[in-house]
This record gives structure tokens, C-alpha cells and sequence, in this order.
């Protein structure tokens, strides 16, 4: 028998194991442990694509490699998806982890300046080139660390020029970075100092200004506004039920995907409204009723836990995952990374 000719490899992987999911696609219940494992398995790479996965002695009789990783001992896995990040912003807060060491509270914290706003007023001062330089070094350091996709959102602008100009870093790093950035606008993160005692206003500018804006950015960039999501804090100290679900509506009327922030403090039924809205996810669930969680295992919309979150504020009360995965949803996780609550 005539032997196939050996195809070209830029690159060939030989690992102890190949771990990967038998099918794409958010699973749920039992399926969450379909997996291929392949031992003593391999990875071939051409033009910066995946050509082939299998046996490693079989791929090394197949392809003839310009680079061989031995990675004895190894797993070789798809990359990560980070579902939830806070990445492009200006400056740190360093000072509020003493703060919290010394038992200071995130509502506390949000009081005395800190926070989020701390972050507003630093990346409002900071120009696109500075906000794309310090993310930039952020995304460097996900990549080296696993991570392929990620969800950006905006958040600490807080005002329609800093949002956009948030969005358009969020755009510059999707196109000359080798992550693919996700990109969600969060102008419902925080109520702004300005509008301080007056939230209702502030759901009206980013109902009436901020998103029209957004759209209008969107088009003027050819990009498709079902690949842009809409995010909103969702608890205590941030934006109500009520008015989360009219901004959320607002954005769904403009032709936006949705996400919520949801049950990281209190639940206020925005797991349930992210549910009726068709949200691709809800995110945080630290205290999320189980009824609430039913509903996520009845639809779609996606669980995203942030364990690391719960942890860098000193919790002791964690999401807890097996309750998700046993009720039938889907579930995901994320980083959060963001300045204050969970730098990682």
C-alpha cells in the first residue's frame, strides 16, 4: 500500500494528555462531562490554525513539523474564555485592599470616595492612547496565563464621552491584539457622583444618551449591534430592579445582546428578569434563590460564576457551582478582573 504523503506543520504539540469537549456549545447537567481525553495525545498547528488533534505518534507519522514541543507531563486544553472582565481603566486601587484588610466593607468603601468612582475619575482623565497602553499590558498577561477570548466591558466612564471612548480601547486591543475581545457596555455600573440623589436622571441619560450613542457608534463602525452587549449592576447600592429592567429593555429595543450583573450582594430578581429578557447571562450568583436558579435551567441564558471576586473581597460565602450544574443550567466562569475587588 502507498503511503500518504507527510503534510506540513508549522508547529506540532506532544502531550501527556489532550483534554477537549466532544461538542461546542454551552452544556448543561451530565453533558457538562463530555469531554475527549486523549493520552499521549498531540495538537498540529498550520498558519496559526489548529489542523488536526489525536495520537501523538500518529500526528509525528503524518505531519513533519517545523517546531516539536515536547510537553511530557503536560495537558494540552483548548484556551480559556474569560466570560467576565472589567480590563480597560485607568490607574489602581492598592489603598483599598488595606482598606479591606482592616475590615472596611465595598459599600463603605463606595461611600468614603472609593470604589468605582475612584476608577471613573482616573479614566475619565486619561487619553485612548493611555487607556489602550495600560490595558494593553493587562491582556498580555491573560494570554501568557491561558486565555483566548475575553469580555471586556466599559464602566468607569460613567458619562457618554468616556463610555465610548472606553468602547472605542475595547475596539483598537480586538483588532491588533491576538485575544478576541468580547465587548459589553456597563454605563449602568455605578450612579455617578453628578448625579448623585438623583439616580432616575441617570437612567434616563443612559437610556436617552448614552445608548442612542452607542448605536450610533456601532453603525458608523460596521459593527453588528447583536455582537455588542448591554450590562447593568443589578443590587444594593447600585441599580434597582426597576431600573435595571428599563435600561436593559432599552438597550434590547436597539438591537443589543444583554447581560446583567446579578445576586452579588442581594437578590433583587435580576436573575430572573435577565431570564424573561433572554440575557445571554447573568454573572456573580452568590445569592441567588433557588428558584431563581430553576429558572436559568429552564433557559438559555448562562450562569457565570466569579469565585475569584468573593475571595478578593473576603468573603467567606462563595457562588455555589454544583448547585447550578445539579439544577440543569449552564454554567461559566470569569476572572472579574477589574481594579478593585479582584486583581488577578
Amino acid at each position: 500500500m502507498r503511503r500518504r504523503p507527510m503534510q506540513k506543520a508549522e508547529l506540532l504539540i506532544l502531550a501527556s494528555q489532550v483534554v477537549t469537549p466532544v461538542s461546542p456549545g454551552p452544556k448543561k447537567g451530565r453533558a457538562m462531562d463530555d469531554l475527549i481525553v486523549i493520552e499521549e495525545g498531540g495538537v498540529a498547528v498550520r498558519d496559526g490554525r489548529i489542523l488536526d488533534v489525536g495520537i501523538g505518534k500518529e500526528l509525528q507519522a503524518s505531519y513533519k513539523a517545523e517546531k516539536v514541543i515536547d510537553a511530557s507531563g503536560c495537558v494540552v486544553t483548548p484556551g480559556l474564555v474569560d466570560a467576565h472582565t472589567h480590563v480597560i481603566f485607568a490607574g489602581d486601587r492598592v489603598d483599598e485592599f488595606e482598606m479591606r484588610l482592616r475590615g472596611a466593607t465595598y459599600l463603605e468603601i463606595m461611600a468614603a470616595g472609593g470604589g468605582i468612582m475612584s476608577t471613573v475619575r482616573r479614566t475619565r482623565r486619561a487619553s485612548l492612547e493611555e487607556l489602550v497602553a495600560q490595558s494593553r499590558r493587562r491582556l498580555d498577561a491573560m494570554l501568557a496565563s491561558g486565555s483566548t477570548t475575553v469580555e471586556v466591558k466599559t464602566g468607569y466612564g460613567l458619562d457618554t464621552e468616556t463610555e465610548l471612548k472606553m468602547m472605542e480601547a475595547i475596539l483598537l486591543l480586538d483588532q491588533e491584539h491576538p485575544l478576541d475581545l468580547v465587548p459589553t457596555f456597563l454605563g449602568a455600573h455605578a450612579v455617578p457622583e453628578e448625579y448623585k440623589g438623583h439616580p432616575e436622571d441617570y437612567v434616563d441619560l443612559v437610556i436617552n444618551e448614552m445608548l442612542p450613542a452607542l448605536a450610533r457608534w456601532a453603525d458608523e463602525k460596521g459593527l453588528e449591534k447583536k455582537r455588542i452587549f448591554c450590562d447593568v449592576f443589578c443590587d444594593e447600592g447600585a441599580f434597582s430592579f426597576e431600573q435595571s429592567g428599563k435600561i436593559l429593555r432599552a438597550a434590547k429595543d436597539l438591537g443589543f445582546s444583554l447581560k446583567i450583573h446579578s445576586d452579588e450582594f442581594r437578590a433583587l430578581g435580576a436573575t430572573g428578569l435577565a431570564v424573561e429578557l433572554g440575557a445571554a447571562s447573568a454573572d456573580h450568583l452568590a445569592c441567588t434563590p433557588d428558584s431563581d436558579v430553576e429558572k436559568l435551567a429552564q433557559s438559555p441564558t448562562i450562569a457565570v460564576l466569579l469565585p475569584g471576586t468573593s475571595f478578593g473581597l473576603g468573603h467567606t460565602h462563595f457562588a455555589d457551582g454544583r448547585r447550578f450544574i445539579e439544577a440543569g443550567a449552564a454554567l461559566a466562569l470569569g476572572t472579574d478582573l477589574n481594579p478593585g475587588t479582584c486583581w488577578c
